[in-house]
């Protein structure tokens, strides 16, 4: 249904979002919770090894890591591969 309010909203604009904490891989990254600088790397969250507050990878967002999903479709048959 349609709601009054949600039409009044702007849309989002990531750059007035104000400060956004990520880790940058080759730099010191101090966390933003205990200012420790030990951190847990994972695909795409780092950890702090102190506190656990964890901060998004720059590299897993802009590496556009996905997971790609190929339908049966798009595969040659069992008799096509025979044929060739």
């Amino acid at each position: 249904m349609f709601n009054p309010i949600e039409s009044r909203r702007d849309p989002f604009d990531p750059a007035t979002r104000g400060y956004h904490a990520v880790y940058r891989e080759n730099e010191v990254n101090h966390c933003p919770g205990c200012g420790r600088t030990h951190w847990y790397l994972g695909r795409m969250l780092a950890e702090c090894a102190f506190c656990g507050t964890a901060l998004p990878l720059t590299e897993a967002s802009s590496n556009g890591n996905r997971a790609t999903v190929t339908g049966w479709s798009s595969r040659p048959s069992y008799h096509e591969l025979r044929a060739a």
